[in-house]
């Protein structure tokens, strides 16, 4: 199993969470614009100083790699890009892009090969890279996830990589198609009357013959497009503050209830909903299933990415409430 993979990423998460409360900001110099000198203050509160905007970047997360796609720049090295192929299909990665290691475990000396003029990673990794890094090498870090506001920390989160990158212009651009889809979907949903339709969203994995469960729940990035689009999360139960998972089996998915409840699922490596839980009578006799409401994302839908995977997530969505 690939380190790192939704299944030990919730091991991770859910070992990890401890929300944040730490604001991110960002504060190009007068200059930055015009392709001069930025500074920005990073999600750990850190200044950053850029000579100019960086056009060598290195990406150590996938939602950090869309995003810098997104702007029009091309990581020269990112972490597992192999993994962001088979997880992320919103934005595609050339296939030149060197493989500096994995997410969790990147390889300095990789990156420092590279000679980028910036790292980007995510603020729960491991701060002893960062410091690691910045020997040779300036590093932002992004917030990545904020279960008490994860629209708000995508627009922060894109707009600071948008400024060390020189392409503000292109993160309206893109913030603003985002919220016309979803837009759009909400009023695809309104005109198919399923405005306030319950859903629960999931992924799992398996070990041995045990399917473990990992609801995303409200505050996730997943939950709050689908909610803007219209749609009501019903799982309720305890979720991380980071990033809005929560973890049971099946015998904790009946506390779903519901008949007009529609499930969506993530399985794009093993689809252990099919694999695992067809014969299980438990999730047989859940409301969804007995209904047929289940809808698997496409492959490559990354449920933790920029604004282009929010807009692949609201289409599911929108078409699996008002199919």
């Amino acid at each position: 199993m690939r380190l790192l993979t939704p299944a030990l990423l919730a091991a991770a998460v859910l070992l990890s969470a401890c929300g944040t409360t730490e604001s991110t900001s960002s504060e190009p110099s007068a200059s930055g614009d015009a392709g001069g000198a930025i500074t920005l203050t990073d999600a750990r509160g850190k200044t950053v100083e850029l000579k100019a905007p960086a056009k060598k970047v290195v990406s150590l997360e996938w939602a950090e790699t869309e995003m810098v796609l997104t702007l029009g720049v091309t990581p020269v090295g990112a972490a597992d890009p192999e993994g962001y192929a088979t997880w992320n299909a919103a934005e595609a990665l050339p296939g030149d892009v060197k493989d500096v290691g994995k997410r969790g475990e990147p390889s300095v000396d990789a990156i420092v090969a590279l000679e980028p003029d910036l790292v980007l990673m995510p603020l729960a990794r491991d701060t002893a890279v960062a410091e690691q890094l910045e020997k040779a090498v300036p590093v932002v870090m992004t917030k990545s996830s904020d279960a008490t506001k994860n629209f708000d920390r995508l627009r922060e989160d894109f707009t600071l990589i948008a400024k060390a990158v020189g392409k503000e212009a292109e993160a309206k651009t893109a913030l603003a198609e985002m919220d016309a889809k979803l837009a759009e979907g909400k009023k695809a949903v309104e005109a198919k009357g399923a405005t306030g339709t319950p859903f629960v969203m999931a992924d799992g994995w398996m070990q041995g013959s045990t399917v473990s469960i990992r609801p995303f729940g409200k505050g996730s990035l997943v939950s709050d497009t689908a909610e803007a689009v219209g749609l009501v999360n019903a799982w309720t139960g305890e979720v991380d503050a980071e990033w809005g998972l929560g973890a049971t089996d099946v015998e904790g998915m009946t506390a779903i209830t519901d008949p007009k409840t529609i499930m969506v699922y993530s399985a794009s490596e093993e689809d252990v909903f099919t694999t695992g839980l067809k014969d299980n009578a438990v999730w047989q006799r859940l409301p969804f299933t007995a209904s047929g409401k289940i809808t698997k994302l496409e492959k490559g839908t990354w449920t933790f990415g920029g604004p282009k995977s929010v807009a692949v997530i609201a289409d599911q969505f929108v078409k699996a409430a008002t199919s």
